[in-house]
């Protein structure tokens, strides 16, 4: 019986470096940037370090917009000529309308071996489920089971993070200016989560080292499941992901979150990516 080749493909939300991506063989689409008034591809025309640079000496709020259906067709007629099996792992579609472009792609190449995996997360949980998925192709799982399987696990996926900065949710309309000037104010640290695919606001303290005290209690209190990967993430600086490092007792690997969620949280901010036990 012929091996069946089955591919991952990752957008630019799973915040893989290009080196990640070339050494881990995934296809990769990536999302589209527009800073002051100039389109990015997202990972590829500028990096982590220079996005967080830009937002921070801009005043202007840096928008994301999803691929083009095109950019997936591209891809996928690849995977058809070389009769692989694809599986795609989107950005949450309450995010974005990467999973919109993926679905209108496969339903303009004739091909049945394109699986298409809306996660309703975003950032290292993209991540987390691509090297689950990985971790089960290496065991020789059918493609159903493997799809079967990252649809289960995605309800149990859970981000937390620490803002340091009320300034970038007002400027993309999630609170108000004036509510960001009161916040800024009394050091107010809100704590904000992927709650079914959504960005919300999970809770509001001061201070950071409350702030990371509040995020390892949502980790104790969701039953981190370790025989999945645990991520710490960051934005730009280290100062309070390091912080937060030294309240866990787990082994971890720590993420740098990019521009998808990066818009909205800015510099500074910290956070976890983990899998709750089902």
């Amino acid at each position: 019986m012929e091996e069946i080749m089955i591919r991952l493909l990752v957008d630019s939300a799973s915040d893989y470096t290009q080196e990640e991506i070339k050494n881990k063989n995934l296809y990769f689409v990536p999302l589209q940037i527009q800073i002051e008034g100039k389109n990015y591809l997202d990972g590829i025309d500028i990096d982590k370090e220079t996005f967080y640079e830009k937002m921070m000496n801009s005043k202007e709020f840096f928008k994301t917009s999803q691929p083009s259906p095109q950019e997936f067709l591209d891809i996928f007629e690849e995977v058809k000529e070389r009769e692989e099996t694809l599986i795609c792992l989107t950005l949450s579609s309450k995010l974005s309308g990467t999973y919109q472009s993926a679905c209108l792609a496969k339903d303009m190449v004739d091909y049945e071996n394109i699986y298409i995996v809306d996660t309703l997360t975003a950032v290292a949980g993209i991540r987390l489920l691509c090297e689950v998925a990985m971790n089960w192709i290496g065991e020789n799982r059918s493609v159903e089971n493997i799809v079967s399987g990252l649809e289960e696990l995605k309800e149990h996926v859970h981000i937390y993070a620490g803002l340091d900065t009320l300034e970038y949710l007002a400027k993309g309309g999630r609170i108000s200016k004036t509510a960001a000037a009161i916040g800024t104010l009394a050091s107010i640290k809100p704590i904000i989560c992927v709650d079914h695919g959504e960005v919300v606001v999970a809770g509001k303290t001061r201070g950071v080292n409350k702030a990371t005290s509040v995020v390892c209690d949502k980790m104790q209190s969701d039953f981190v499941d370790t025989l999945y990967p645990v991520y710490t993430l960051y934005s730009y600086g280290l100062e309070n992901v390091e912080k937060l490092e030294s309240k866990l007792d787990i082994d971890v690997q720590r993420v740098r979150i990019g521009s998808t969620i990066g818009v909205h949280i800015g510099p500074n901010a910290f956070g976890v990516c983990f899998i709750s036990k089902l």
